[in-house]
């Protein structure tokens, strides 16, 4: 299995593998619409593919801390029939080393706390981002990347395509 950016080409196969991941969920309608908007960040779009088979799919898209630039990650989708097999953890650790080689001081997620604490991700109020929506809870994460400035906080704005769909 090899972990790369996503091409143009791809997107057919990537929207077919998150409806299979996610059926009757929006996730697909989401991400067209991640693809298409200003915050889209085509060096975190990355593909798990094995044997010419898309397995997998995460996107990373600009958010904001504040007037502070952040990442918001979301979706990640693995095909079901390739799921527990390492590919999901193999997207989140090539997103976390593109994002520090790009220089992003932080990735924000809404997720599973069984899940993505294994990636360093921990309770994005731990590091005084505030979510937008209090309900969230520990399952709204963050991780401080290398670029991180410790006292950097504030509210948490996701890309507007993600904004319309929470």
């Amino acid at each position: 299995m090899k972990i790369r950016r996503e091409r143009a080409e791809d997107r057919p196969e990537i929207l077919a593998l998150v409806e299979a991941a996610f059926p009757e969920s929006g996730e697909a309608k989401l991400l067209r619409e991640l693809f298409a908007a200003r915050e889209y960040l085509p060096e975190l779009s990355l593909v798990a593919e094995a044997r010419g088979e898309l397995l997998g799919h995460v996107i990373t898209t600009r958010a904001w801390i504040g007037k502070s630039g952040s990442l918001g990650l979301g979706p990640i989708a693995v095909l079901p029939e390739h799921q527990n097999q390492g590919v999901g953890s193999a997207l989140m650790r090539a997103t976390i080393a593109a994002a520090n080689t790009l220089g992003e001081p932080s990735i924000v997620l809404l997720g599973s706390t069984d899940y993505y604490p294994r990636f360093g991700f921990a309770p994005a109020d731990s590091l005084g981002i505030i979510s937008p929506d209090p309900s969230w809870g520990s399952h709204f994460m963050a991780l401080a990347l290398d670029s991180f400035v410790p006292g950097a906080h504030g509210h948490f704005a996701y890309s507007e395509p993600f904004t319309a769909h929470r």
